[in-house]
């Protein structure tokens, strides 16, 4: 079995492949409620801190910016779906939980 920190060092030569950092253009048609998790899944993803968590080790391996696009990615399909204003109201009331 795989310790974190052979994935990590798996993962981030995956990243480093020629060509990884070019941009493709994807056409997606989801549902907005589909949006509206995948929303919550990127945003969830990116701020859990557990350190017993494989997948937040690997995030750390990850860098900034690049972390920071699938936050806009997740924020445009918001916007293109018209839910901003739902996420925003959806995210007040977690946080006053």
């Amino acid at each position: 079995m795989l310790t974190t920190n052979d994935v990590s060092k798996v993962y981030d030569t995956i990243l480093s492949i020629p060509g990884m950092n070019e941009t493709v253009k994807i056409d997606l048609k989801i549902s907005r409620r589909n949006v509206l998790l995948l929303k919550n899944v990127i945003e969830r993803g990116l701020t859990l801190k557990d350190p017993d968590d494989k997948v937040s080790n690997l995030l750390d391996i990850v860098p900034k910016e690049t972390l920071q696009e699938l936050s806009n990615l997740s924020d445009d399909c918001l916007k293109k779906a018209g839910l901003i204003e739902l996420s925003e109201k959806l995210s007040v009331l977690r946080t006053s939980k």
